[in-house]
Parts: structure tokens; sequence; C-alpha cells
């Protein structure tokens, strides 16, 4: 069982609150951790005058944040004008407490610990033996107690280093405030389920309960799609963006759209469900009946079959089919491999046309392997969208660790939306 955030502490009051002062307090206490995120190290002073709240309420907000071990102040006192007392400036504290991350793909499954600012710690890739979703789920609660063993490991200072030239020596080791868990197909957050994903069998599969059962940690669940939209929010290239839209392009094919800092789920969770939708020049037979839907056209079962029928060398292997050995070939410089690949970054690109006539965002994030690796696949896809609307398409902000923080921006957006009641009240 994974190591457990204290219980948080009854809030201290000396009267009872009005109705609609928790919901106020949450939605201050939120947009202070927002501040110190975006802007810190940042004095208190500063936070008040960005975000409309009085100094006071800055300042007590600061001292709870500060008690959950969410922020600390920063080292290096400044001074305001050269005068006067210095501001302490305060900044999140990314040594204390993680989050744990499970993202469920169709061969594998990723597990990782990340810190407050969305950077991923430790990671591990879990190839399926089996889909079957309790073992599945089992091996991630596994991986993650490794993996918070390694990490707990790896800060535990060498006795004959001087305790000044450690500062943290006798800080015990990261403490996990909670689990985001995200995958494919129809995932819905309230329920905490996977609803549906035809490609890995799964079906009303209750994640959130087996994986709270496993770990004895607050799990939450959500569509990788819509869990990369408030990962490019909170820590990409889309913070402060009015409307983003973000595209995910693997062996499912799924979209998301946000917009005012909410990312829109539809009944039961349903929203961005894109797999049927029509193609443009598609031509690849559907298991709907149809030709040309946007998975089975882009998906990567697909692009590796085509790989493997043009003669793509080690496209297959004992592992199964990977699409990453159809980049590394098109990196060598064979040209059925770099074709194919243009090939699908411009179908991608009709496919972000096709969902920005529709929604009209302000920015558009895709996560797509040649898009994310190679120039040539990012040119062809702006390309094929064309005009000013090109200008605000982008590859993911995480080319190196997209599916880990997919699964850690689950807990860590609950983190950000509620921060008083997602972590631990600390002594």
């Amino acid at each position: 069982m994974l190591r457990t955030a204290a219980p948080p502490s009854p809030y201290p009051h000396s009267s009872l609150p009005r109705a609609a002062d928790p919901d106020r307090r949450r939605t201050s206490a939120s947009v202070v951790l927002r501040s110190v995120l975006e802007h810190g190290p940042v004095a208190r002073s500063t936070i008040a005058r960005l975000t409309g709240l009085s100094p006071a309420s800055v300042t007590d907000h600061c001292a709870r944040l500060t008690r959950r071990g969410l922020i600390r102040e920063s080292a290096v006192p400044r001074r305001s004008g050269g005068v006067g007392r210095p501001h302490v400036p305060v900044d999140l504290d990314a040594t204390r407490l993680v989050v744990g991350g499970v993202h469920v793909a169709v061969p594998y499954t990723t597990v990782a610990l990340l810190d407050l600012r969305g950077r991923v710690l430790a990671e591990r890739r879990l190839p399926h033996g089996t889909t079957e979703p309790s073992r599945v789920l089992a091996r991630a609660a596994d991986g993650l107690t490794a993996l918070l063993d390694q990490l707990s490991d790896s800060r535990t200072p060498d006795a004959r280093t001087p305790d000044a030239r450690v500062p943290d020596a006798r800080v015990p080791g990261p403490r996990v405030l909670g689990v985001g868990f995200a995958a494919g197909g129809w995932v819905d957050r309230e329920a905490g389920a996977v609803v549906e994903h035809p490609l890995l069998g799964w079906r009303e599969v209750a994640v959130r309960d087996v994986l709270a059962a496993r770990t004895g940690l607050p799990v939450h669940v959500d569509g990788h799609a819509r869990a990369l939209v408030n990962a490019e929010r909170l820590f990409g290239r889309a913070r402060g963006s009015g409307s983003v839209l973000h595209l995910f392009v693997g062996n499912v094919v799924d979209s998301a759209f946000a917009t005012h800092d909410e990312v829109h789920h539809g009944p039961r969770s349903q929203a961005g469900s894109i797999a049927h939708l029509p193609l443009a020049g598609g031509t690849e037979p559907c298991a709907c009946g149809r030709s040309g839907c946007l998975q089975a056209e882009l998906s990567e079962r697909t692009l590796c079959r085509r790989a493997y029928e043009a003669g793509v060398p080690g496209i297959r292997g004992a592992d199964g089919a990977d699409p990453m050995r159809l980049v590394e070939a098109a990196a060598a410089g064979r040209p059925a491999a770099v074709r194919l690949l243009l090939e699908r970054a411009r179908m991608v690109g009709r496919a972000v046309s096709l969902l920005a006539d529709v929604l009209n965002p302000e920015r558009v994030v895709v996560t797509e392997r040649g898009v994310v690796h190679r120039e040539d696949c990012l040119a062809a896809l702006l390309a094929e969208v064309g005009g000013q609307r090109a200008a605000t398409v982008a590859p993911t902000s995480f080319p190196e660790s997209v599916l880990a923080v997919a699964g850690g921006s689950v807990a860590l957006d609950v983190l950000y939306r509620d921060p008083l009641g997602a972590s631990p009240e600390r002594n």
C-alpha cells in the first residue's frame, strides 16, 4: 500500500460560516495557489494585486497553503524599491508532496510520480501481459509503490554529507496526495469508471474503487485528452488561453475542449468522442461499416500496418508493432517511413481544421508522434491547416512524457481547483 498523506484536520473557526463561505474560501485558495504556480517566487502583495484579493486574505491563504506543504517562503527576501522591510516571496514547495499518475494505453500502462509543477520525477512502463482490468490495475498500484520507494531512496542523504550542504537532510520522504488515472475511450469522471474501451476490451470498469482499495489514496479518473488539456492549461503552452482544443492521435483518437478554464465533459463525460467523424480523403475501413472514420484512418495500428505492408524494416518485433520504430526508420532516411509519417500528418491537419471550424479555439494542441518528433511532419500539418489558424497550432508541451503527465494531471487539476480539500493539513 502506498504511504498516504495525513488526513486533514477540521478547519478552525470561531463561528459557523455562511453557506457561501466554503465555496468562496475554496475559490480564493485556488486563485492564490495558481498565482504562485504561474509567478512564483512572488510576494504576497503581488498576489493581492494580481488576484484582487485583500492583502489580509492572501496572507491567510498563504498560511494555510504553507501548513499543507504546498508553498513555502523563498530563501532570499526581496526589497521593494530598495527601501523598507524586505518582502519574503512565496513559491511552490515541490519537495514534500507528489501525485501518482496511471495511464492505461493499448499496449502498456505508464505509472509515474509528478511534483506540484507537473514535472515527472519517476516513470515506468508496464507492458500488458493481459488486459484483464483487475490485473492491469493491480500492476499499476504495485508499480506506483515501487516508484515511491525508489524516489524515497534517491532522496536519502549520504550520512557523510554535512547537513549544511543538504538543507532537507532531515525531511521525510515525499508523501502522495492522490492518484490520477487517464485512458482513452469513454471515461466517466464522476463515476470514476471506464465505461467503454473497445481496444482494451474494457466495459464498466470501476477504476476509482479498484485503485483506491489497492493504494489507500484518493483516486481521480478522466479521459486522457481532457487530462492533457488541463496539463497544458496549468503547465504548458496553453496557460492563459481563453479556449483550448486538444487532439490526441494514438491507437485511440479523441479530443477535448476547454473554455474559461473549464474542460467540457458533457453528459456522463462523453464529450470529445470523435472516432467516427468522417475524414476527407480517408479510405480505411472501420468496424462501424463505413470507411474513412477518423480513428480507423489515423490510429497507430493503421499506421504500423501500412508501414509493414510498405516493407519498412523493424516495424514489427517481439513486443508487437511499435510506431516509434517508424519514426526511427524515418530518421535513418527510409523514404517509405518518411512518406507515411507525412501523409498521416497531413490527415491530422485535416482533422484539426474540421474541429477548429466547429469550436474556433484560441489555441490547438496536437499529440501525435510524427508531429512531436519531426519538423517536416509539423510543417505538413500546419500547411494543411493553413491561413492564420496555423499560428494557433502547436505540438504537445510534454513530448517525452505525455502519458505520464496525462495520468498525473488528473490529480493535479483536482489539487489546483481545491487545494484546501485535496491537500493534507500539516500540524
